[in-house]
């Protein structure tokens, strides 16, 4: 059974269409300024784009995380929305202050944290946005018929995600302890919380798409959960390898970044395995690729990739270099990146009306995106690993060095190119499926 308060999803999905777009242009444009190609320095410099580029990145990944919320929420606990209408005040609230923290990056307004540049006064504002959404969610969630564990696991993880946005607000006068509570906002987020929202997405995909027993995919589900916070939560450790805290954060960080894998690799192994065990033949192939495509492409993007660096051995050379870009383009396209995109393949059908399952233009747009996110991948890594050689081994000057690798992103915007093409096809699928109706929801095959 569909709700029609669904509908909201449709509106946090087209917001988080838009930001990707607007992502990807500010992506290209530090890719040109790489090759000496910096026309729009003036307008824009680099530090900007960079800000502009990775914040984007949050708050559509964001609000494709609500928008499934959203989505998921009324049908798990079989209930319609408590309030439609707080739920576009949100989503407005939440378009505001990412365009209101774009304008001021390129007025220079922002807090100088890495990852966390938005100015101070807006942070209050998130606050605000993030508590009326999860209010709707977790009133919604205890007001149904049902509280399934895929439900309490995606509002668990969203409410972790709400909470430890709040370290990033404390002011401190020493850099070390900046940067150590910092850290708890940007990698207990993406390697930590944001696994159990995509572990909750993940779920209610395979148990729509597969038709496997509930009760078998949520008993995964509770695997991933342990490792989850088995290794995320001391994972963090390194992060703290060189920035001025105690030495033993060298073993703990080692030792536990090596086991963060093991969570993604679940993921991979639990979406695999659903698979193979589902004898429903769902018609929505295309929304099926993303979500097998996601579980391993995380596993290899953000846990191997994540592991070929994150030991301390490793670490001390390759820490803030092209290295990390590498293993973090990957991790966030196959972990959450293209989680959203199936959520929204999924749902966009049973909003709209529109049973696009089997377009060319949406094969096209999946092959291309994911083969230009691997071309791109590469070109950071043989990049980064340049680096580190003539860099950290060798001694050559900073600017020097990025001279002499700048040839490497000649490739990453070839490889870029293919990866637009086939989001510029995506969010064309998007448009072309049309606006949600009340009468679409009521003919929704499961």
């Amino acid at each position: 059974m569909k709700y029609k308060s669904q509908k909201v999803a449709y509106w946090f999905f087209a917001l988080s269409m838009l930001l990707l777009v607007l992502q990807i242009v500010y992506g290209f444009v530090m890719g040109f300024a790489r090759i000496g190609l910096d026309n729009l320095h003036d307008f824009i410099p680099f530090n900007t784009a960079r800000a502009v580029h990775t914040n984007l990145l949050v708050v559509w990944l964001l609000s494709g995380f609500m928008g499934a919320a959203y989505y998921i929420i009324p049908e798990e606990a079989q209930r319609e929305l408590v309030s439609v209408k707080l739920a576009y005040v949100q989503l407005i609230s939440l378009a505001v202050v990412g365009v209101v923290a774009i304008v001021g990056y390129h007025f220079n307004y922002w807090e100088g944290r890495k990852f966390l540049e938005i100015p101070r006064p807006l942070d209050f504002l998130v606050v605000a946005n993030v508590l009326l959404f999860l209010g709707l969610i977790l009133v919604t969630l205890f007001k149904g018929k049902r509280r399934t564990t895929t439900a309490l696991v995606l509002s668990m993880g969203l409410l972790f995600a709400a909470l430890l946005y709040l370290p990033g607000m404390l002011p401190f006068d020493s850099q070390v302890t900046d940067s150590f509570f910092r850290w708890w906002v940007v990698h207990l987020w993406v390697e930590g919380v944001w696994e159990l929202i995509m572990g909750g997405i993940l779920s209610f995909l395979l148990i729509k798409l597969t038709g496997v027993d509930r009760e078998v995919i949520e008993k995964w589900l509770y695997v991933i959960v342990g490792l989850t916070f088995l290794s995320g939560v001391l994972g963090t450790g390194h992060h703290y390898y060189y920035i001025g805290v105690n030495k033993i954060w060298l073993i703990v960080g080692g030792i536990f970044s090596a086991l963060e894998p093991l969570a993604f690799l679940a993921m991979a192994l639990f979406a695999v395995n659903m698979y193979r065990k589902g004898e429903k033949k769902h018609p929505n192939k295309l929304a099926l690729y993303w979500t097998l495509g996601a579980a391993i492409v995380s596993f290899v993007g953000a846990g191997l990739l994540g592991f070929a660096h994150t030991l301390p051995q490793t670490n001390l050379y390759t820490h803030g270099t092209l290295v990390t870009a590498m293993h973090g383009h990957l991790a966030f396209w196959g972990a959450y990146g293209m989680i959203v995109l199936a959520i929204i393949s999924y749902a966009l059908p049973n909003l709209t009306g529109r049973k696009l399952y089997q377009s060319t233009r949406g094969r096209a747009a999946y092959w291309l995106s994911n083969i230009g996110m691997i071309g791109m991948t590469v070109a950071f890594g043989v990049a980064g690993v340049a680096q580190v050689y003539l860099e950290r081994k060798f001694g050559m000057d900073f600017m020097q060095v990025q001279g002499e690798i700048s040839v490497h992103f000649v490739v990453l915007i070839l490889c870029a190119t293919i990866f637009t093409t086939g989001i510029v096809l995506y969010v064309i699928d998007f448009y072309k499926h049309g606006k949600p109706n009340d009468e679409a929801l009521e003919q929704t095959i499961d």
